[in-house]
């Protein structure tokens, strides 16, 4: 192989001749052998642009040689348009507060640009990867901006597919709104609740949690472009501190802003410690969803089983036929992984010193993994279990008849001590309470059908609320079977 030399202060290296990288990316490369993989695709993109508006402004600056300016910027639509990315080859995590991969940047671009200008690789009379390309920068206020348009980048389809989740959540409790069934606490029957209204709560959170993560958002536009070392600005010129975010908003077409203070900008991270907490209180509701999916599904003969899930592949390799809810399970491994990620970022957040946050490289990584990591689990979700469950009717009546949970509705006319004695008695004989409570005359046979029917002690339907008619059906409005219309009468 071919190799060229190149010098830094630490002293020479030997560089594939053909490389667009240099020196300091090399030994960035040998020196943090971390993750087995190379930097985030879209954070290439960011500091991509970071790099072409910096030049653009250099340039109306007076501070960049326009032939230069020019030969970055076009070095920078080359990348941006796929090119080069193999010569991105440091570690995520690194020590430095990522300078590797700022200097990976301006290495890659300053060979390129140089080539635009009829120079050679390793070269860098014609484009230097400090003087030109890192111009009026420091790694201390290109990498978080860069942090900062890569998480916005990546929030946008995660938050959409939240967005198709809650619909697909939403649209089942449409469909399920008429089925009635026990509703539940601590795994004990509790009281009587619709089957759409579990699916309602659901869809609520769901769109909770997408307004949270649209709000920490906001935080991600305030970038500190211009602050260079530790926020003073120093190496910049006023023009460039005033007119930077502009033209990398025009860039990027995102709505950034300057930072209000860049020292502060510097040296804090908690935007990004709100975003992992945003995603974190995510992960942990829809876990909560797909356990009690798991849980509703059950069986299929000696569990819950009121809903059924989706069949999406065999379940085990020794029991035939056994088909397992493999989508709730991943969903709930990734809320796990999301939360040790949030523990990650937050104690690299904490560990900054003074003027800096030298961790920024371990948080981005487990920051952007944890964006994609939702955004997977949000769409296999929302497409491969939810929009396929279906309401076991059949189970949620029997389920309802055998419980002794509507008798609850009793105690503001007979009062707690006098229902616990009738719910006791059912639970021993197994007679449905209304029939006990028709036997005791405890209420008119009319009063006692209204009190002790189920669909009564749920609420307005959907429908009813919306003030329209339910296009699912009616509610049973003489409970959940023939049983206990009979023990009315």
């Amino acid at each position: 192989m071919k190799t060229r030399t190149e010098t830094d202060y630490i002293g020479s290296l030997e560089i594939p001749e053909d490389a667009y990288y240099g020196v300091q990316s090399l030994r960035a490369k040998n020196n943090f052998v971390m993750t087995g993989r190379t930097l985030d695709p879209v954070f290439i993109e960011s500091l991509t642009q970071i790099k072409k508006a910096a030049a653009v402004t250099n340039r109306a600056a007076g501070r960049l040689a326009p032939e230069k300016a020019d030969a970055i910027v076009r070095a920078c639509d080359e990348i941006l348009a796929g090119k080069f990315r193999d010569q991105f080859i440091v570690d995520p995590v690194q020590g430095g507060a990522g300078t590797s991969a700022n200097m990976n940047a301006n290495e890659v671009i300053a060979n390129r640009a140089a080539e635009l200008l009829g120079g050679r690789k390793g070269d860098y009379s014609a484009v230097h990867p400090n003087d030109d390309v890192n111009m009026a920068q420091s790694t201390n206020d290109v990498i978080p901006t860069a942090g900062k348009l890569t998480v916005l980048r990546l929030l946008l389809p995660a938050a959409a597919a939240l967005g198709r989740l809650a619909e697909a959540l939403a649209a089942k409790a449409d469909e399920f709104d008429d089925v009635l069934k026990m509703g539940r606490t601590q795994l004990q029957d509790a009281v009587p609740i619709r089957l759409g209204q579990e699916f309602a709560a659901y869809a609520g959170v769901v769109r909770r949690d997408a307004a949270r993560l649209g709000r920490v958002q906001d935080e991600m536009r305030a970038v500190s472009l211009g602050g260079t070392a530790v926020g003073t600005s120093l190496n910049a010129s006023p023009f460039y501190v005033e007119h930077i975010t502009e033209n990398l908003r025009k860039a990027t077409g995102l709505e950034l802003r300057r930072a209000e203070d860049l020292v502060d900008a510097t040296q804090n991270l908690d935007g990004f410690t709100a975003v992992s907490g945003a995603l974190k209180c995510c992960a942990v509701d829809l876990s909560k969803i797909a356990n009690d999916l798991r849980l509703l599904s059950s069986g299929p003969r000696t569990g819950i089983m009121e809903i059924s899930l989706p069949a999406v592949q065999n379940g085990s390799s020794i029991m035939p036929g056994k088909v397992n809810p493999v989508i709730p399970e991943v969903v709930s491994q990734a809320a796990f992984d999301i939360a040790g990620n949030d523990l990650t970022i937050t104690m690299a957040a904490e560990a900054g010193q003074l003027e800096l946050n030298a961790f920024e490289p371990v948080l981005f990584y487990r920051l952007f993994e944890s964006i994609r990591c939702l955004r997977g689990a949000v769409s296999a979700f929302a497409e491969r279990c939810v929009a396929g469950i279906k309401a076991n009717r059949g189970v949620c009546r029997r389920h309802l008849q055998e419980s002794v949970g509507t008798v609850t509705a009793l105690c503001p006319y007979i009062g707690y001590v006098r229902s616990a004695r009738l719910a006791r008695e059912s639970l021993r004989s197994g007679v449905p309470v209304m029939e006990l409570a028709a036997r005791e005359g405890v209420l008119s046979g009319q009063k006692l059908r209204a009190v002790l029917n189920p669909a009564a002690m749920t609420g307005a339907s959907r429908a009813r609320r919306r003030g329209g008619s339910c296009g699912a059906g009616k509610p049973e409005a003489d409970g959940p079977d023939g049983r206990l219309k009979k023990a009315a009468e």
